[in-house]
């Protein structure tokens, strides 16, 4: 296991971070990302400045010119792109990979052109090649900083999910294993959305009772559609589901809190999105979820409150009335909001 070859693609915040988490723990990690020059800054200040800001790397993660070279050769090809690029991704560096690699995924998303979770285009783009998803509360910059951080790792291959869990795992970074590939895909891309509408709470002026409601009728949300899609209502309650909320809904790392805060302070939401300065995966998954809803006969009265607000067709005060203007109902998780 100490020999495990990693291959990264993808060098933003997350992939950075966890990189360096591997090369700090011995690990063999070359990393790869599209950008030159966040490559030369890591390859060259042992830094990266544009994603993590502050923080030194560890003199062992190793920048590669090409996404070939990166995976190449390695146990496990760790993807760590915005959910956007998956395809694009996969496409241009599975050819590269070994028939025995693991294709580990970390983004937090769903693909808005085909309504799929990464691990269905992967199973398209990347046959043959055993799939895991790595996902939990875990900020990118405190894991930079060796923050004690808890995850869980899924694949339909028990095995591969206790590899991963094996190569991850150090004194400050806890992998727990789970079955659901699904349902840990899902919660990393739902909350998002939530996130979104707490922040946007925040920009109001509103306070905590505001958030817990937003955050607990928004575990119902994703509870509801995840069930529909077949994911296990019990992942929601672990680590990817309630553990990545907390962690996006209350914490100003949080990309989409932050983003949800300036719509909320009356930005328009492609500005909001402008400011922030990176992917804001909440924003493409509300359209996602919204449509996938509507497909499986769901209610996702938040998430469409959300939507609706950054398309522009309503504002955040018409969303909050309209969700405390429903109509009562009894408090059901899987059933009517």
């Amino acid at each position: 296991m100490s020999n495990a070859r990693i291959g990264v693609v993808g060098a933003g915040s997350w992939g950075s971070a966890l990189g360096n988490l591997l090369a700090e723990a011995g690990r063999d990690v070359r990393i790869w990302d599209i950008d030159q020059d966040v490559r030369a800054d890591i390859r060259d200040n042992g830094r990266n400045s544009r994603y993590l800001p502050g923080v030194k790397l560890a003199a062992g993660l190793k920048t590669t010119p090409t996404d070939r070279e990166a995976v190449s050769g390695a146990d496990i090809a760790l993807f760590a792109v915005p959910t956007q690029h998956f395809r694009a991704a996969v496409t241009s560096a599975a050819r590269h990979m070994n028939e025995s690699a693991i294709l580990l995924n970390v983004a937090k998303g769903i693909d808005l052109k085909t309504l799929r979770t990464i691990s269905r285009i992967a199973k398209e783009y990347a046959p043959g090649h055993t799939y895991a998803v790595l996902s939990g509360p875990s900020h990118a910059e405190e894991v930079a900083l060796g923050m004690p951080t808890t995850v869980a790792a899924a694949s339909d291959d028990a095995d591969a999910a206790s590899y991963i869990q094996e190569v991850f795992t150090t004194e400050r970074f806890r992998v727990y294993t789970n079955p659901d590939v699904l349902g840990l895909e899902l919660g990393g891309a739902l909350k998002n959305i939530i996130a979104l509408g707490a922040g946007i709470s925040d920009g109001m002026g509103y306070g905590d009772n505001t958030k817990a409601a937003l955050m607990t009728r928004g575990i119902a949300e994703m509870v509801r559609l995840g069930v529909s899609m077949g994911a296990r209502a019990e992942t929601f309650s672990g680590l990817a589901g309630v553990g990545d909320l907390i962690v996006t809904c209350t914490s100003m790392h949080s990309r989409n809190r932050r983003c949800g805060i300036l719509i909320g302070e009356g930005m328009a939401p492609k500005a909001a999105v402008e400011r922030i300065g990176m992917v804001v995966e909440g924003i493409t998954t509300a359209e996602a979820a919204v449509k996938l809803a509507a497909d499986k006969g769901v209610e996702l009265p938040i998430a469409e409150s959300v939507y609706r607000v950054i398309k522009g067709e309503i504002t955040p005060g018409e969303a909050l009335n309209t969700l405390m203007t429903r109509p009562s109902r009894d408090e059901s998780y899987c059933s009517a909001n």
